[in-house]
């Protein structure tokens, strides 16, 4: 008897010493995804409060969280005791442990200020910077339709308003030859380093192009951007200025994407009436549905894409919404493009394993 309870004793002790020993690794498997999700997560929450600020010229702010700590606290404290026993006192063993289990995560944020600020922030995105993801599979419709103000002098809507505030109609007919294009393979954007480098955009990139179709669609693009049609290859610029040989583009600054994602949300006539707000920006040219659509009411689905309050009303993306998931997607894409500078660092996560 004397012999299983020591036994037993000493199991409980060696349990206890495990359980802490494997913490370290256990936390690290669960934690490297679950900060890397709300991570993401806080970002969404910040973009569309940040979209829906501007829809009533509220200035937006951005923190970067630049370090976690995951202060994890396991300790235990474990003992036997062994009694042989004489005369009329009994054999007897017994264990003695305790275990106290603490989580205090700390998070550093830092508010994005001054030069930094105005360089992710106000500044227009180079071309260099936006294009690129068009050759990752991003539609490249889309991508302009997001980022471009105009393009070869044909202008997207704009959250500004007044005559021009719906864009011209052969804009939105170029970004829809232009992906059509890109899904028959006959568009393809290069970056080029050194002294020649910048961007280049070539149409009829394969010799297959005899679809009527795609000649169609090139002759048409050629036409609306005033591009000599002896060329297959052009280098697009940021500015106004057409050029037969050069594709001018103006982009957008990310504070630019934000308002004109937000000047496309449909708020209460109310809001409008009592001058908080100007009215919604409506598009031509084929593309009536909004970049991304944000639905407004008191009170969002509980399996909403992302959702914020806003004075007394709630703001949020529907889960079942592919269209606005993935352009918001590309718009969180492109922010974090911007925010990238010579010193910025990415968040640092520590996670004591003793």
């Amino acid at each position: 008897m004397t012999r299983k309870a020591l036994l037993i004793a000493v199991l409980s002790a060696s349990f206890l010493a495990a359980g802490c020993a494997g913490i370290g690794p256990s936390r690290l498997k669960a934690d490297q995804v679950d900060y890397s999700r709300a991570l993401g997560d806080a970002k969404k929450r910040e973009i569309l409060a940040a979209i829906v600020g501007l829809r009533f010229a509220d200035s937006p702010s951005f923190l970067t969280v630049s370090s976690i700590i995951a202060a994890y606290t396991f300790d235990t404290t474990a003992g036997a005791t062994l009694n042989a026993g004489s005369g009329s006192v009994p054999n007897y063993a017994a264990a003695t442990g305790s275990v106290s289990y603490s989580n205090h995560p700390t998070f550093t944020f830092t508010p994005t200020t001054g030069d930094a600020y105005a360089s992710a922030y106000i500044h227009p995105l180079a071309p260099a910077l936006v294009m690129p993801l068009a050759e990752s599979g991003i539609p490249v419709d889309l991508l302009l339709r997001i980022t471009a103000q105009s393009i070869g002098g044909l202008q997207n809507g704009t959250a500004l308003g007044g005559p021009n505030g719906s864009g011209a109609p052969e804009f939105f007919m170029l970004i829809q030859a232009l992906r059509r294009l890109q899904l028959a393979g006959e568009l393809n954007i290069e970056s080029r380093n050194g002294k020649d480098g910048g961007v280049f955009i070539t149409l009829g990139a394969t010799r297959s192009g005899t679809n009527k179709q795609t000649v169609g669609d090139l002759t048409l693009v050629r036409k609306l951007l005033k591009l000599s049609p002896k060329m297959k290859t052009y280098e697009l610029v940021y500015g106004q200025a057409a050029d037969h040989d050069r594709i001018p583009m103006v982009t957008r600054s990310v504070l630019g994407i934000l308002t004109d994602i937000g000047a496309q949300i449909t708020v209460p006539d109310e809001q409008v009436g009592t001058g908080a707000t100007k009215p919604t920006i409506g598009l031509i040219g084929g593309e009536t549905r909004p970049t991304i659509i944000v639905q407004v009411g008191e009170k969002p689905p509980q399996d909403a894409y992302v959702s914020v309050p806003y004075d007394k009303t709630n703001y949020w993306i529907d889960r079942r919404d592919f269209d606005s998931k993935y352009a918001f997607t590309v718009v969180q894409n492109l922010m974090a493009l911007a925010e990238v500078t010579d010193t910025s660092k990415a968040p640092v996560v520590t996670i004591p394993a003793n």
